[in-house]
């Protein structure tokens, strides 16, 4: 297995592993939707998508958004999204993109690297605590539904 940064031309493939994330938190399947989400993502130079491929297929993803700490004066990136396919799990791939991203935010010269995720998933927290991530416990996030 390989992890790279993925291009304009892995939308397609890309497109059905973004709606199988999208389906694991409860959203309505929507290929197409998720195919031109990615695809504006990629072409604006929005966002920066690491997929890990095996032999024959993408296994999993992760998109990183860019932003900035305005106290610090830095720039910092907002890991965003990631999935592993469910049979590409427990070998390593959600490991190598946490590397890929973390190499990515390293290299911009980026404050930090920061991510959120529901309290239950607990696999995936075990697997940020591991990599030096830490609970924030500081501050308290709010979000304000607009739709």
């Amino acid at each position: 297995m390989k992890v790279r940064r993925a291009v304009l031309s892995d939308v397609e493939e890309l497109a059905q592993l973004f709606n199988d994330y999208r389906t694991f938190y409860h959203q309505p399947s929507d290929i197409e939707g998720a195919r031109l989400f990615l695809k504006e993502r990629l072409s604006r130079d929005e966002s920066v998508v690491f997929v890990v491929v095996d032999e024959k297929e993408m296994v999993g993803f992760t998109q990183l958004y860019p932003s900035f700490s305005s106290v610090s004066l830095q720039p910092m990136w907002i890991l965003n999204d990631l999935f592993v396919a469910p049979q590409a799990r427990k070998q390593g791939v959600g490991q190598m993109l946490l590397d890929g991203a973390k190499e990515h935010a390293i290299q911009s010269g980026a404050k930090s690297l920061i991510l959120e995720t529901d309290w239950d998933n607990v696999f995936a927290q075990k697997l940020y605590e591991k990599n030096d991530y830490e609970r924030d416990t500081k501050v308290f996030h709010y979000t304000l539904p607009l739709q």
